[in-house]
């Protein structure tokens, strides 16, 4: 076996193409755009890689490609505690301990010579709703851009060493469930109050929605260690990048004396409205599958992105109220049965509580772990937690 990096087209059809024999014999699996992954890699596309640095690697044997990894350091987050940790990401090998470990080692020795003291992984040079964490439990085929692996991938990172740093959670409700009526009580109580209203997205004033998101993410999630502000830019970027695919009815914002305070943001369902349809290229029939299914509503699940209020008015019932409006608003009105809401993380147990209270349950459990290079130190869970 041997370890090549990838340095051209080949290899980064190699590198793209190798989930394919990972996953021949699962039917849940359904391939990735091959533009989602590799614009992580593209400094282009890609502006954390203007100070960042990233690298990727496939493991060879014989004539047959049988591992890749990638190793990433995020200028943003490497030294947000007091132990520089770089990440690793986009794994993915035969069920072989030793073709395993050979690339956990190539991408921590490289880690080591950028200076970094940790890796945490399965992670992405990116943010956190996209290619985020080890699928655990829940082998349900994956939303956009969501990792999904065999379930002998955990075996192997906790033999190496990978502890548990967090776990992240996707929830999922049936749309036409009801509230429940003490839930209804409290979202009534907070409407009553006027300085409070509920809205839905409109692609008619973008850029204030843009703005409105801004102003909530960077209040409600800047906090979170290994999360970093959203410029005005990068925000009008990433709903633009979207506009084909938003469904107005399905994205709401609270606001308190006309100041954005939170967000419900949910779009239809990618995988299921298309990317498994087009085998990784989103060409001209790509383009227009996704357009006949978004009009015939052919994708019966909404995918959750993010969802959020300020602290300053958390605790308040504000977080009900706002999905009581969406709710009230959605049911028998859309063609959605259900909603899977990605990314809530065990060191938010609020937003956990909030999802439960609702009526969703836990769906999948993707874990993110830490490997620290010195052994003999020891850390503590993630500090939100």
């Amino acid at each position: 076996m041997k370890i090549t990096e990838v340095q051209n087209s080949q290899d980064e059809r190699d590198f793209l193409e190798l989930p394919l024999f990972i996953h021949k014999d699962d039917a849940a699996y359904i391939r990735p755009l091959d533009e989602d992954v590799t614009s992580v890699f593209d400094k282009e596309k890609n502006k954390l890689l203007v100070e960042g640095k990233c690298i990727r690697w496939i493991l060879i044997d014989g004539d047959k490609v049988i591992g890749r990894i990638a190793a990433f350091v995020d200028p943003s987050t490497a030294y947000s505690s007091e132990i520089p940790t770089g990440g690793i990401g986009f794994f993915d090998c035969i069920n072989d301990r030793t073709a395993a470990f050979m690339l956990f080692d190539e991408a921590v020795n490289w880690l080591k010579k950028q200076g970094m003291q940790a890796a945490d992984g399965p992670v992405n040079l990116g943010s956190r709703e996209r290619w985020w964490g080890l699928l655990v439990d829940g082998f349900h085929p994956p939303c956009y851009c969501c990792n999904y692996n065999p379930p002998y991938y955990q075996e192997m990172f906790e033999e190496y060493g990978f502890q548990l740093y967090f776990k992240q959670y996707t929830y999922i409700r049936d749309v036409h469930e009801p509230l429940k009526p003490v839930l209804k009580a409290v979202a009534e109580r907070v409407s009553r109050h006027p300085e409070y209203t509920f809205r839905p997205f409109s692609l008619d004033n973008l850029d204030m929605f843009a703005e409105d998101f801004r102003t909530i993410y960077n209040k409600a999630w800047v906090k979170h260690e290994g999360v970093g502000e959203m410029s005005f830019e990068q925000t009008r970027k990433l709903i633009h990048s979207l506009k084909a695919v938003i469904d107005e009815r399905i994205i709401w914002f609270a606001y308190h004396d006309e100041k954005p305070i939170g967000f419900f943001v949910s779009i239809p369902e990618l995988n299921q409205l298309f990317v498994k349809y087009v085998n990784g290229r989103l060409d001209t029939f790509g383009k227009l599958r996704l357009l006949y299914n978004k009009w015939r509503g052919n994708t019966k699940s909404m995918y959750g992105l993010v969802f959020g209020i300020i602290p300053e008015h958390q605790r308040k019932g504000v977080e009900i109220a706002l999905i009581s409006a969406a709710s009230d608003a959605m049911r028998n009105k859309v063609p959605y049965s259900n909603i899977q809401m990605n990314w809530i993380g065990d060191f938010n147990p609020r937003m956990m509580h909030v999802a439960e209270q609702i009526g969703a349950r836990i769906y999948k459990t993707h874990h993110t772990y830490r490997y620290l290079f010195d052994r003999s130190k020891e850390f503590e869970r993630h500090p939100d937690i």
